[in-house]
């Protein structure tokens, strides 16, 4: 029996539409992601943010417990990397980040219909198949 890989779709939008995004979760300010993101109950979140939250929880319950704290620090310390990860934003479903090939499918082709010069400038698939996947890095 072949296994069954969970998926996660992210989203690389413009840094005006990134500053709104976080600004306001909700998507407000670009009505037709909104509503993509109503139909299935899903929400975003900066992956900047994410890596953000990941550091203040290892450093607030150790780091030597998180494996990516060192390389998630340099990470969002870098301004190259930072301006990179502020521009990316997860989609959660149902307030998971990893969901079926049929939702995934669904919403990737919506969210593709969105892609535009002054907003959604690109839509990422991404499967939780190890070898489709970076290993951590070494420490």
């Amino acid at each position: 029996m072949e296994p069954t890989w969970q998926f996660q779709l992210r989203i690389t939008v413009s840094p005006a539409l990134a500053n709104d995004l976080r600004a306001d979760l909700a998507s407000t300010s670009h009505a037709a992601l909104r509503d993509v993101l109503r139909r299935h109950n899903a929400t975003l979140k900066c992956q900047f943010d994410a890596f953000a939250d990941y550091v203040r929880e290892a450093e607030k319950q150790g780091p030597e417990n998180y494996p990516l704290y060192q390389w998630t620090r340099q990470t969002i310390e870098n301004p190259e990397k930072k301006a990179k990860y502020l521009q990316s934003f997860t989609v959660y479903v149902n307030g998971d980040e990893i969901y079926g090939q049929e939702i995934a499918d669904v919403m990737e082709a919506e969210l593709r219909t969105l892609i535009s010069n002054d907003g959604i400038e690109s839509v990422a698939r991404f499967d939780t198949n190890p070898a489709n996947n970076p290993q951590p890095p070494r420490r």
